[in-house]
């Protein structure tokens, strides 16, 4: 198998894993005041971390995308080669149901973990499924906004004239902001694979029909991102967009 997809598969199982792991792990660890439990600015940050570090471990091998809405981004924005787009999806939804899978069974093994509650097992909702009870409405346009934005400062942090090597720092430090405003509205996606990796695992059948948003509004807002900056802000071309970008990349 080619090594960029490997390196997309494990990629987005440590993204999965860290970050979802962390919300359920983590975020509560000891219940309401415990000073070890993460919270939410914990699990923001450990998402932002995820992505820094395997863009800094495997970005030089793949681009370092670990997410099917970068991917199509960034094959909007002229920077990826439209012939790895599947293979690079199927590896990103791969590692993600293996995270899913290695997450369930860390948690079983405490007598007090269930499949309950609005998102079990850190999955994304809206209506009775969004964190803070926000609507359809609001959930499809925080995703389509939220990646829009993630696909600006990827392309922004990667482009020729950013500050070499700098790149997963502003993209991982976005992620985290992302997370810190969206996770009450869909428990923040951006991230088709993250998405359904951890709710085939949720046993709640009104959440996985919920995961065409979590595919549909992240994709919307990716395409676009990459095309406002290919349009807008570009300030190289590209004669070899299947070529890793930059040191290390994205989400």
């Amino acid at each position: 198998m080619n090594k960029k997809y490997i390196a997309e598969f494990f990629g987005t199982f440590w993204l999965v894993l860290g970050g979802c792991g962390s919300a359920v792990l983590a975020a509560n660890f000891g219940g309401d005041g415990n000073p070890l439990g993460l919270g939410f600015l914990g699990v923001s940050l450990a998402f932002g971390l995820t992505v820094l570090t395997m863009a800094y471990a495997v970005g030089h091998i793949s681009g370092g995308h670990f997410n099917p809405a970068v991917s199509f981004g960034l094959l909007a924005g002229k920077r990826f080669n439209g012939s790895d787009l599947l293979p690079y999806i199927v590896a990103q939804v791969l590692g993600a149901i293996a995270a899913g899978g290695v997450l369930l069974i860390i948690a079983s093994g405490n007598a007090d973990f269930s499949l309950s509650g609005a998102n079990p097992l850190a999955t994304n909702g809206y209506g009775t499924h969004s964190p803070g009870g926000y609507s359809l409405l609001s959930a499809l346009v925080t995703e389509i906004v939220m990646t829009f934005m993630f696909l600006l400062v990827i392309m922004g942090a990667t482009d020729r004239l950013a500050p070499a090597g700098f790149g997963p720092v502003a993209i991982g430090l976005a992620l985290t902001l992302i997370h810190l405003i969206s996770i009450p509205v869909t428990n923040t996606s951006v991230n088709p694979a993250r998405s359904t990796g951890v709710a085939i695992f949720c046993g709640n059948g009104e959440i996985i029909a919920q995961l065409w948003l979590f595919w549909l509004a992240p994709i919307i807002g990716g395409v676009l991102g990459g095309w406002v900056y290919a349009t807008f802000f570009e300030t190289r071309k590209q004669t070899q967009p299947s070529e890793p970008i930059e040191p290390a990349v994205k989400q």
